[in-house]
């Protein structure tokens, strides 16, 4: 009965998990499709762009 009662606390646990993840992968791809020609061109500038 214990590994039932952890099994129904852990599946949801992991799905808001992965949830969280993929909104925060999401978020992040949205702000370097809004910001990546400013990121590229401030790494360009420093010499860093070759780095990535």
């Amino acid at each position: 009965m214990e590994k039932t009662t952890s099994r129904y606390i852990a599946l949801p646990a992991a799905l808001i998990a992965l949830g969280l993840g993929v909104m925060a992968a999401t978020a992040a791809f949205a702000g370097w499709l809004e910001h990546g020609s400013a990121i590229f061109l401030s790494l360009a500038e420093s010499g860093m762009a070759w780095c990535f």
